[in-house]
């Protein structure tokens, strides 16, 4: 076990430069990574990786397991011919801060138009390895569903959809992902290409020298493909609430506690 010291910088993905309202795992992210190199360091920390969902925080996921496709760098998909560089004009551009709002309804606007290029134009080797992807994530069905399904409700909860599909009644899930599969097509394309672009920077990283530090929440989120997916392994009552939740005493971080209101 390594036990020499070492230093590094804490910069989350989302605080990198680019031209598209967002840090990207694009080029600025090797820029960042040669610029700890030159500076001796030997660690990137970063935060949770996971979707976003209200507030944007990465500390509250939609899953466990899948990368966020706001992170997507396009000019990779650019290059590929998947997305003319034209429909890529009209970024919500902004130095100082990231507009949440903004950044989400162009990202996923064009990622489909990306998708749809994917699916007309990608080269017979991509689509193997987006098939050998699909066929070895076990959770990935699930991730896509039940982004799929929020769509369906209006961005709702999943403890608050319509009951064939909050209690996953087999035959609605099955009749729903047949009507709906090219856009739970969709959802598995984007963790293919986050995936693919993550294990990217993080071999450049790794042959420069640095290590990465990750983070993850001590907890899942309640409105999480995790729980709607498996709810027979947390504290839910018949309707799928919550019995008991997390949260911490008071401290001297807090008087009162915190009640973070987590599953269990």
């Amino acid at each position: 076990m390594e036990n020499k010291r070492k230093s590094g910088i804490l910069l989350h993905i989302t605080s990198l430069p680019g031209p598209y309202g967002i840090g990207t795992m694009s080029i600025e992210a090797k820029r960042f990574v040669d610029f700890l190199a030159g500076a001796k360091q030997k660690i990137w920390q970063i935060l949770p990786l996971g979707p976003t969902g209200y507030g944007d925080s990465p500390y509250q996921s939609f899953s466990t397991f899948a990368g966020n496709p706001l992170l997507i760098d396009f000019d990779e998909l650019v290059n590929k011919g998947w997305i003319p560089g034209a429909e890529l004009h009209d970024a919500p551009g902004n130095e100082k801060y990231v507009d949440f709002g903004a950044v989400i309804d162009f990202k996923f606007k064009k990622l489909w138009v990306a998708y749809q290029g994917f699916m007309e134009a990608a080269s017979r080797e991509d689509k193997i390895r987006f098939s050998e992807f699909c066929t070895n994530r076990h959770w990935l069905h699930d991730y896509a569903l039940f982004m799929e399904l929020k769509n369906y409700h209006q961005g709702r909860p999943w403890y608050h959809w319509d009951a064939p599909f909050k209690f996953r009644h087999s035959e609605a899930l099955q009749q729903f992902a047949h009507e709906h599969e090219p856009a739970i097509n969709f959802w598995k394309f984007l963790q293919f290409v986050f995936f693919s672009q993550w294990a990217e920077i993080k071999d450049y990283a790794n042959q420069k020298g640095i290590q990465i530090i990750g983070d993850i929440p001590i907890f899942i989120a309640h409105d999480s493909a995790d729980a709607w997916s498996n709810p027979e392994v947390f504290l839910f009552d018949e309707e799928r609430n919550p019995t008991h939740v997390a949260g911490v005493p008071p401290d001297y971080f807090s008087e009162t506690g915190q009640l973070w209101g987590n599953p269990l």
